[in-house]
């Protein structure tokens, strides 16, 4: 009988050693982070700024019924860089802060040609340190610390520098903070407020759906994990 309890328990434990493994909610948490903090290094550069990106400017800036769907260009995309050097001054020191470890960054142009945005993507430790830093960037003169321009010799973006941003916007999306910078591609300094509501609208609307555009696939939950059905997955 003893060893009939024996062959019993030593089968009961090979059963269940077959059984494809489940992993726990804080495992399939953590494997869902990693997935996500990994998607700068394995996307090419073109997935995560696409050549195009559609917008949208609302109605009421045209006085209409209907928004108005509008597409960027995108002039080119920078070598990654440290957060310090691709952030000013005033941003880059809260994103020290904050753990940042590199920044991705292209430039888009509205069609146009008229107005440019810079967008950045600031690696961050996770959702929280990305969040953290939004509440962290100061405000100078009505423009929030952020990305640094990024203009491309020969082309419309050639005189767009960080003399010329005209507003800035930050989102997180994940472990990502997007920040992103317009101004006009003629080269003209940054004035304190402007008079035209038209374009002010136009120049948020590109900027923040240019910074949508490139969040939106970097921050999205990744599938729950699951084992493939084979013992130890």
């Amino acid at each position: 009988m003893l060893g009939l309890a024996g062959l019993t328990a030593s089968a009961a434990g090979i059963a269940v050693q077959m059984l494809p493994r489940r992993f726990s909610a804080a495992q399939q948490e953590q494997i869902m982070t990693w997935e996500s903090a990994r998607r700068w290094r394995v996307l090419p550069a073109g997935k995560i700024f696409p050549a195009t990106v559609g917008y949208q400017l609302p109605a009421y800036a045209l006085f209409a019924s209907s928004v108005l769907p509008l597409t960027a260009r995108r002039v080119g995309i920078a070598r990654q860089a440290s957060c310090a050097a691709a952030a000013d001054p005033a941003a880059a020191a809260v994103l020290d802060r904050h753990g940042c470890a590199k920044m991705l960054r292209a430039t888009y142009i509205d069609a146009t040609g008229s107005l440019v945005v810079t967008v950045g993507v600031a690696v961050m430790p996770g959702q929280a340190a990305a969040e953290a830093s939004i509440r962290a960037l100061p405000v100078q003169q009505g423009l929030r610390a952020g990305v640094r321009s990024l203009a491309f010799r020969n082309t419309l973006t050639a005189g767009f520098g960080d003399a010329q941003q005209q507003l800035s916007m930050a989102i997180s999306r994940g472990p990502y903070l997007i920040l992103s910078a317009a101004g006009y591609s003629d080269g003209r300094p940054r004035v304190a407020g402007s008079s035209d509501a038209y374009d002010d609208e136009e120049m948020t609307s590109l900027a923040s759906g240019v910074a949508d555009a490139v969040g939106a696939p970097l921050g999205a939950l990744p599938p729950l994990p699951r084992c493939p059905g084979t013992p130890g997955c």
